[in-house]
């Protein structure tokens, strides 16, 4: 284990903000973590969309280094008193925009738009009409060929199983690539994250044995080589699908209650070594910690950004002090983006060179963001390693409740430059 100690620096990165519209602010769900995602670019033109202060689903664009959003508000709207019930969007590579919103536990809601670059929905679509009765933590995934995965929860809490679906943009159809991936077992959920490098689709998770986020435990992995078809362990050792609590590969081992968070993030480097992105807790006090892959075995780093200890428990939404990190890798530079109340809630920009072992610290914005969690343009990242941050200022009541506050203004965050 290697422990990177930090230098705290109040100075603020140089960035260009664009306000995009109002939005729903009673709550996380326009800024949880798990969206996958709320910003993303394709052919110079970048999309977002979120709840406005009703509750209906906004859908907006803007070309590229331009501050003007052409903003639409769609007939669709969703449960937005659910920090559940997010909003996910994808573009294909015909330019097609595809959209999945409002679930949690409850049946599939998924759109696209009518024409290519277009912001008008069509109507309401079914994909293969199978498993898509209780649907939750819907994203999309842009593969290499040009093929769209879909992936979500069937099931509860604590009883879950994880879904992909892939579409073809040739004929325009879902068909089921997993039925069932990663199985609970019917005592227990997987609660991962995805990214997709040149290699293939990188998957890690971990367990959860209830309904109390506490149970969270152990780090696991799976890789795919050929879009999600066959999967396989860092060793390189085949998966029997569906991948159960008995078969998965361990990366890291992390005994339940001690505070692991769940859905966080990876990345991938060049060399295709896999990033995960998490925290949990040292000595009673959570740390965001990242797991990667090198030199033919799992290691961990650490970090000691957070000071006062604090637990994680019980269900439902939490507030809690500290985001869910985001994680970029460029070359030997890592990367943690974040949100934490002994920082006064400012979107935080923690990065290292990886050879040096030392942790540097950044403010990205100079107001506090609330209960926002990161999530950023990915396209526009593998692209041209340009980092656009979609920011709310959001309120969360602990355990799904709400928070009586003005709806705040959504926007884009664009670092000028990385340090």
């Amino acid at each position: 284990m290697m422990t990177f100690f930090s230098s705290v620096a109040n100075a603020q990165l140089k960035t260009k903000v664009t306000e995009v519209g109002l939005g729903w602010s009673n709550n996380s769900v326009n800024t949880v973590i798990f969206r996958n995602s709320a910003l993303t670019t394709f052919k110079k033109v970048q999309y977002t969309a979120y709840y406005n202060p009703e509750g209906k689903m906004v859908l907006a664009k803007r070309n590229l280094n331009s501050k003007k959003w052409d903003v639409v508000v769609t007939p669709y709207s969703g449960n937005v008193r659910d920090a559940h019930n997010d909003i996910s969007i994808a573009i294909d590579v015909e330019g097609y925009l595809h959209v999945s919103w409002d679930h949690h536990d409850t049946r599939l809601r998924y759109a696209k738009s009518k024409v290519p670059f277009s912001l008008e929905l069509g109507e309401e679509l079914s994909m293969t009409g199978k498993d898509e009765a209780k649907v939750t933590y819907p994203e999309f995934h842009n593969l290499p060929d040009g093929k769209l995965l879909f992936c979500y929860r069937s099931g509860a809490s604590g009883r879950g199983n994880m879904i992909i679906k892939s579409y073809d943009v040739t004929t325009k159809k879902w068909t089921s690539l997993q039925n069932n991936l990663i199985d609970g077992e019917n005592q227990r959920s997987a609660y991962w994250q995805i990214c997709v490098g040149k290699k293939g689709i990188y998957l890690s998770w971990v367990w959860r044995e209830s309904w109390d986020v506490s149970t969270n435990n152990d780090i696991c992995y799976a890789f795919s080589a050929d879009g999600g078809k066959s999967w396989q362990k860092s060793t390189g050792e085949k998966y029997h699908v569906p991948i159960t609590k008995t078969t998965a590969e361990i990366a890291w081992n992390v005994p339940q209650n001690n505070s692991l968070i769940n859905q966080t993030s990876m990345t991938v480097d060049e060399a295709g070594n896999p990033y995960i992105a998490t925290y949990w807790a040292t000595n009673g006090v959570p740390q965001y910690k990242v797991v990667y892959w090198s030199d033919k075995k799992w290691n961990l780093i650490d970090t000691n950004f957070h000071s006062k200890p604090f637990t994680l428990g019980g269900g439902g939404t939490k507030r809690i002090p500290i985001s869910r990190p985001k994680i970029l890798v460029d070359k030997s530079m890592l990367y943690l983006l974040f949100r934490d109340e002994e920082r006064d809630s400012k979107i935080t920009l923690g990065y290292t060179n990886l050879d040096e072992k030392q942790w540097e610290l950044k403010d990205v914005t100079a107001y506090s963001v609330g209960q926002w969690e990161p999530n950023f343009d990915v396209s526009l990242w593998k692209k041209k390693k340009q980092l656009h941050i979609f920011s709310q200022n959001v309120s969360q009541a602990d355990g799904e409740g709400l928070a009586k506050v003005d709806p705040q203004p959504v926007r884009v965050v664009e670092l000028e430059k990385l340090p």
